[in-house]
């Protein structure tokens, strides 16, 4: 009997653990989107997009922080942030990061892209919410649609409508509070939920209470083992682009986040891209300021968890 409960008991800390980092990884898929907006050519292997990634480099995520905000987003609470970001960065290499390996090497790619197919189609109800406050009633509809189409065509296990040319278009309460002008505020490093600003924070509150999960399973055990479960299976999603991050780590997490959001909040307000983001040097402003780094730590640091 010791024995069943010490197992019960390192299973209920891996759970909240993982639990704990996976909302975390929700910022890093904001990234994943932004470039799956940016490719005209989307394949039905979700997981596809995210080697659009190995094309890049670092030099181009550029961040112009300011686009859509009345003054410019600086990184005032990076004394702080920094030892978050290396906490978060520590439970990510000893706990998630060997579980999410060992799905991806167990769990068959079509099963993987089926559960994102059918996580991703939950969230259209609350895009099409968010679509309506951002006075966007026929992008709502194109998002109902999605989720009829998918849920009555294959419990959204498949992306049926991608097939009838309606593509995704993600929208969360942040994205709608930018798009009413509602300035970002400082770049914060969340404990667990890794970056996100003081908007988007905020907003992170009424996003979880539009999660269905919340609704339909009842019982904490497996609401909280779904949370996990998600986590899991993005953190799995992201470890084909840890080659990617070069230099230091914080700031390349930081600076490609903030570019996601500008990037995302500029579009939906039709604004230019152009003139607002991707200037060499917008505005003729001075850079985020930055801390000292030891290169030795900046070297030794592991890929980061970032934050539906």
């Amino acid at each position: 009997m010791l024995g069943i409960s010490m197992i019960r008991a390192s299973l209920n800390v891996i759970c909240a653990a993982t639990f704990t980092l996976s909302g975390s990884l929700y910022a890093q898929e904001y990234v994943e989107h932004s470039v799956s907006n940016q490719t005209s050519h989307q394949t039905e292997n979700p997981s596809l997009n995210l080697d659009f990634f190995k094309n890049l480099h670092f030099s181009q995520f550029t961040v112009d922080a300011r686009a859509n905000q009345a003054t410019t987003v600086k990184d005032p609470f990076q004394a702080i942030n920094r030892p978050i970001f290396t906490m978060n960065d520590t439970l990510d290499r000893y706990i998630l990061r060997p579980i999410a390996v060992q799905y991806d090497e167990v769990v068959p790619t079509d099963v993987q892209n089926s559960y994102m197919n059918f996580r991703s189609n939950l969230r259209e109800p609350w895009s099409a919410i968010n679509q309506v406050l951002q006075g966007k009633p026929l992008v709502a509809g194109k998002s109902l649609g999605r989720f009829m189409i998918n849920t009555l065509t294959s419990l959204g296990f498949a992306d049926t409508a991608k097939r009838r040319n309606l593509q995704i278009e993600k929208d969360d309460f942040g994205t709608t509070l930018g798009v009413w002008g509602v300035p970002s505020g400082p770049y914060v490093m969340l404990p667990f939920f890794g970056p996100s600003t003081l908007r988007d924070g905020a907003a992170t509150i009424p996003d979880s209470y539009a999660r269905p999960q919340r609704y339909f399973l009842t019982n904490d055990k497996a609401y909280w083992s779904n949370y996990a479960l998600d986590g899991v299976s993005t953190r799995a999603q992201l470890l084909s682009l840890e080659d990617l991050i070069q230099g230091d780590k914080y700031s390349f997490i930081r600076d490609a986040y903030l570019q996601q959001r500008a990037y995302t909040i500029t579009t939906k307000r039709g604004e230019s891209l152009e003139d607002t983001l991707f200037s060499e040097d917008p505005l003729n402003e001075e850079p985020m300021d930055e801390e000292p780094i030891d290169n030795d730590d900046a070297n030794n640091e592991h890929v980061p968890t970032g934050q539906e």
